[in-house]
């Protein structure tokens, strides 16, 4: 037979040289005189069934049947009988004799006698997966009698196959007829080619070819008694030598019985009908048969039903044979989802299926369907697969993200739920590794800004966590241009306690990536002042960002010092085993689910509900305790007073006087818009520091002596020249006067010019002349470190700043000159 199959292939003689198909290895079984193979597609490399059958001359007897049961396959359609695909007839040489052979092409099926070996299953298991395939059988076998008026004549174990889904198909159409009950010659032959039946599976009327008595009886008689030898080969498991060891009822299960005894009557007019077997037999009753049906006709169920449905189903597939859900319910699951007609809640019976599989298999069965959901605009669907993207997120490959579904989820950036917008932040510390840096730069970037700003504090404190955690994926230049200006500039300055706690804990775990210079003049300035935060949780890792920080500080100073000018510009660069407990901080922070401690500080003491949980241990120098929770109820308000930062904003907007405000003119969006932060205006009590290190320093021309003056004495003159306003107390760190020869004419007065006019000290209440003596100047303290005196030829102004007049708001930055002053 192999050696005839190898000359089909070679297309030798009238062979099959445009046959589409590879065949392959036969099955050990098939029914008849056919030979089921294994075979292939040549287009696709798709898996078929090949059914051959061959004989002498193409008259043989066997293959005038084939051709019967070719054109009854081809023209019988029903889910449970063999799909037909393709057929041909062809004549093959062999020597010196013809062959003629049928082939007939199918669905990929299996016999069942070899796929019941291959399950293996026992005991209720077994139970339940034969009353499937008897009910999927006994359908078939009513379609054909009942609808069709035709009989098959020859149903037994060898009669039918198994798909891949483990499905139960009739085949063997050989022998099928029409049942012609009301033919006027009673005696002539109904079924044509009965002579192929095995005489174990004949009825005593069709042994005894009583067509008259056959007639007489409905049309289901025949079959019928099939369907008991059926029943019997499959739980004797052996194949029906004679009619009489169907007498053996002990194999039979007890709530079959009945209806086992009925399909064998006697009496052909008695025998049950196979569509009141499907329908009455308590056989068929069981956890398996009731959920393949309820999946089967899921359309058809209200949503009620489906919800009830998909709530018990992860239960119940726990106790369903394994195999039989992984290959039937499974893709009958991923098919409903997919077209909509299943529910949210069944995606995740979907992905508890899907962990049962291999990773290769997860990949083939489960995600192009997962993928695909991605796009449905139901938003519970959303929701579901951003809470379960945590089972399926690192099967997803680099470029199905980026492409397939970061498109769809960037959506829930900017929904009106903040329960989604949450979801799909938190979704990202899964999603962003996969990401193109072009997709970070030019969409994600832009969505965390505004999420940055969000109404939620929850979000917003969500936001810089994530940050923090996927620094690592983001380019240099990028990274330059965000972190410390969404750390500093936003977080740090937030009006909810756990988003400042977040800032600072962000700024660690990234410490590795700013440079010396970043740190002293961006980060450290801006931590220190929440050193006196009125929340202690907060003031607490701020103090351990300054001690790791001023750690760096150190280590560049030493590199310095020892004359390592390479390592000393990447001082920044903190040891990694400090950052990693930090970036584990970030990854708990957003992804940790469970009951949390609710940390409410002084600013938000009155809040009545709170859309973040915080619970941190401020001792721990790693802050692996933090955790961020949205609560279940969205639609709670804060009675606490509502960030600075607008709802919703194009981008950073704009800093003035430390609050963001939108700008709407400017097409742009990201972190790139925020003016560097040294330019921003800082709070009030850092204002006088940041500007006096920014002034440079100037060692006085003439040197002072100390002398000693009594309690509450006024304050001296250094220089003949000085007025009352050179007894600033910032004096000595300030900038010298302009060197102007221009008439001060229309010159501003002193106190709107002097920047430092609202924290300086009163001037001295003295009426006396400023001495140009030494001993004068043994009594100023401040003299050793005063400013220079002025050298402007200006008259001085008689403007001073008495302890009665109005203190002027400071004005930093440059002020604009009138033309005449200059």
């Amino acid at each position: 037979m192999l050696k005839f199959l190898k000359g089909v292939v070679a297309g030798s003689g009238a062979g099959l040289k445009d046959f589409p198909y590879n065949i392959g290895e036969p099955y050990s079984s098939a029914w008849g005189s056919w030979t089921h193979y294994r075979g292939t597609s040549k287009d696709d490399a798709s898996s078929v069934s090949i059914f051959s059958l061959s004989g002498s001359s193409s008259q043989d007897g066997h293959l005038v049947a084939g051709r019967n049961g070719v054109k009854r396959l081809r023209t019988v359609r029903h889910p449970n009988i063999l799909s037909f695909v393709h057929s041909t007839e062809s004549e093959i040489l062999d020597g010196s004799m013809t062959k003629h052979t049928i082939y007939i092409v199918t669905e990929p099926v299996m016999p069942l006698s070899e796929k019941i070996k291959e399950l293996n299953l026992e005991g209720t298991q077994r139970d339940e997966y034969f009353a499937w395939g008897l009910h999927q059988i006994a359908k078939a076998v009513s379609f054909l009698n009942n609808d069709c008026k035709l009989v098959h004549g020859n149903v037994c174990l060898t009669s039918i196959v198994v798909t891949q889904t483990l499905d139960w198909k009739l085949h063997a159409f050989d022998v099928l007829s029409e049942f012609d009950g009301n033919v006027e010659a009673p005696n002539g032959l109904m079924l044509q080619y009965e002579w192929l039946v095995g005489s174990q599976y004949k009825p005593m009327e069709l042994a005894n070819s009583d067509w008259v008595l056959i007639r007489k009886s409905p049309p289901w008689a025949i079959d019928s008694w099939g369907l008991g030898c059926l029943i019997y080969e499959l739980f004797s498991g052996m194949k029906l030598s004679n009619t009489g060891e169907l007498r053996n009822i002990s194999v039979i299960p007890k709530s079959l019985l009945p209806d086992y005894q009925r399909l064998l009557s006697s009496s052909p007019s008695r025998r049950l009908n196979p569509s009141k077997l499907i329908d009455s037999s308590e056989y068929f009753q069981n956890k398996l048969v009731e959920t393949i049906q309820f999946m089967e006709i899921l359309n058809l169920k209200d949503s009620v039903e489906k919800d009830t449905f998909f709530r018990k189903l992860p239960n119940l597939v726990e106790q369903l044979p394994r195999q039989i859900v992984l290959k039937k319910l499974l893709p009958l699951l991923a098919s409903a989802l997919e077209f909509g007609s299943a529910a949210a809640p069944a995606l995740t019976t979907l992905l508890k299926m899907g962990s049962w599989l291999s990773i290769d298999e997860f990949s083939v069965k489960v995600l192009p369907s997962i993928v695909k959901l991605f796009a449905s605009p139901d938003r519970a669907v959303r929701v579901s697969l951003l809470q379960h993207i945590d089972q399926f997120g690192e099967s997803l490959t680099a470029q199905v993200v980026d492409e397939q579904i970061f498109p769809h989820v960037a959506t829930g950036f900017s929904d009106s739920s903040a329960f989604l917008r949450e979801l799909t932040l938190k979704s990202m510390l899964v999603l962003a590794p996969k990401l193109s840096q072009r997709t970070i730069s030019g969409s994600l970037l832009k969505y965390l800004s505004k999420l940055q700003v969000d109404e939620e504090p929850a979000i917003r404190t969500n936001t810089t966590i994530l940050l923090g955690n996927i620094a690592s994926h983001l380019n240099e230049g990028m990274r330059k241009r965000v972190l410390i200006n969404a750390f500093t500039a936003r977080a740090l300055r937030d009006g909810f306690s756990p988003a400042r706690a977040a800032g600072i804990m962000a700024l660690c775990a990234t410490s590795a990536y700013y440079d010396m210079t970043e740190i002293a003049t961006r980060i450290l300035p801006n931590v220190v002042v929440l050193t006196i935060d009125p929340d202690p949780d907060v003031r607490s890792k701020t103090f351990q960002a300054v001690d790791q920080f001023l750690q760096i500080a150190k280590q560049n100073h030493e590199k310095l010092n020892t004359g390592d000018v390479g390592g000393a510009t990447d001082s920044g660069v903190l040891s990694m085993t400090g950052n990693t407990g930090l970036l584990g901080w970030a990854m708990s922070s957003l992804t940790q689910k469970g009951k949390a401690s609710e940390h409410v500080s002084a600013a938000s003491a009155n809040a009545n509900s709170s859309l973040v949980s915080i619970s941190s241990n401020s001792s721990s120098a790693e802050a692996h305790d933090t955790i961020t929770e949205h609560s279940t109820s969205i639609s709670n308000s804060l009675d606490q007073p509502t960030p600075s930062s607008p709802t919703s904003t194009d981008g950073w907007g704009e800093l003035e006087n430390g609050t963001f405000h939108d700008n709407h003119h400017s097409d742009k969006e990201g972190w790139d818009e925020m003016e560097p932060i040294e330019e921003l205006k800082p709070p009030n009590h850092l204002a006088s520091i940041q500007a006096a290190q920014k002034r440079p320093f100037a060692q006085p021309k003439q040197h002072a002596q100390n002398s000693s003056r009594p309690n509450n004495a006024k304050a001296s003159s250094t220089f003949t020249n000085a007025k009352p306003e050179d007894d600033d107390l910032w004096g000595s760190i300030s900038a010298p006067a302009p060197r102007s020869t221009s008439k001060p004419l229309h010159v501003k007065s002193a106190a709107d010019e002097d920047l430092w006019g609202s924290i300086a000290a009163p001037p001295p209440k003295t009426t006396s002349k400023p001495s140009k003596s030494t001993a004068a100047n043994d009594d100023d303290p401040w003299a050793a470190i005063a400013a220079p005196p002025p050298t402007t030829k200006a008259k001085p102004l008689s403007t001073g700043r008495g302890r009665g007049t109005k203190q002027i708001p400071a004005k930093l930055g440059a002020q604009r000159l009138s033309s005449s002053g200059i």
